[in-house]
């Protein structure tokens, strides 16, 4: 499903334009985008949880040349499944 399909979805669902599930669809996306990068978490309930990670520096090779070289540390968004949406998909 891309982002189209998923603002029909929304539209349908909700019995709202597609427009306006568009307008909502992009405003979730912004505030969990804002609060990850704030260092915050964001959780929905049955859903899951959307938190930064910190990854450590380290080593790494070049995969043309094979040489080493370093990877600096970084910040990598993820998520974490919630009980009720595992349940779904195994269900």
């Amino acid at each position: 499903m891309n982002k189209g399909q998923l603002v029909e979805k929304i539209a349908e669902n909700a019995d709202i334009t597609k427009a306006s599930a568009g307008r909502a669809l992009d405003s979730l996306i912004s505030a969990v985008t804002a609060e990850l990068a704030n260092g915050g978490d964001v959780a929905l309930v049955g859903f899951g949880t959307f938190k930064v990670s910190d990854r450590a520096a380290r080593k790494g090779r070049n995969p043309q040349t094979g040489a080493e070289i370093q990877i600096s540390a970084s910040k990598a968004p993820g998520f974490k499944a919630g009980k009720a949406l595992k349940d779904a998909c195994n269900a």
